[in-house]
């Protein structure tokens, strides 16, 4: 799955058709135990939680559902893959789409963190919350599915410094900032709150845009 990806942005293969599908989100397709174990995860966390209690939301019995899941431990695991998998597939391509300048790939996958995070907010939730759950043997996996949506947005900050349209002393720290902010809003954004989707994004795009001093036209910043 994520092993299929480029590890880079900029070999991603974007074809006409598929041209800004990364902002599209429907509901998630999680298979039937997955899916019980978001919810459940999502409201009890992963030791309130019971394996007998996925499988009643689930539908299933207790051996039914280890049948597809031999642990609990397995159904965070493929969670928490998917998510990743979902996340940085998306940034990828927004990156792709968005050309050669820094500042537009910049937009973008700020673009896409944030609706990742708006639209995905359970997943989202429950990758940051349940790290500490994770096994040894799965956990330094997926740390390093993090690390590199983090290296996507780096880089982008620091090409930018380096053609002029951003003018932060400290890239690295304005890079951290900029992806906290994005995750920052799975914490707390509403879809049917005060503020709608584009609105949130339109707003965040300009503070992220000043935490990296970007300068319009190359001028101050």
């Amino acid at each position: 799955m994520l092993e299929a990806m480029t590890s880079g942005t900029g070999d991603t293969d974007v074809r006409p058709e598929s041209v800004g599908q990364w902002r599209d989100y429907g509901e998630a397709e999680l298979p039937v135990p997955l899916a019980a174990a978001l919810a459940a995860f999502a409201e009890q966390g992963y030791h309130g939680t019971s394996v007998r209690e996925i499988a009643a939301r689930a539908n299933l019995s207790v051996p039914g559902l280890y049948h597809h899941y031999p642990s609990k431990q397995s159904l965070l695991q493929g969670l928490l893959e998917r998510t990743m998998s979902d996340l940085l597939h998306r940034s990828e391509v927004a990156i792709a789409e968005a050309g050669d300048r820094p500042v537009d790939q910049f937009d973008a996958v700020v673009e896409s963190l944030l609706r990742f995070h708006m639209y995905r907010r359970e997943q989202a939730f429950v990758g940051s919350t349940e790290i500490r759950s994770l096994d040894d043997g799965y956990k330094s996996t997926y740390i390093g599915h993090r690390d590199r949506q983090q290296r996507m947005v780096d880089e982008i900050v620091f090409a930018g410094v380096e053609a002029g349209d951003f003018a932060t002393r400290y890239p690295k720290d304005a890079s951290r900032a900029v992806a906290t902010m994005c995750v920052g809003v799975s914490t707390w954004f509403k879809l049917d709150g005060e503020l709608d989707a584009d609105e949130l994004i339109a707003r965040n795009l300009e503070l992220a845009r000043a935490l990296v001093g970007y300068r319009a036209s190359g001028g101050p910043a």
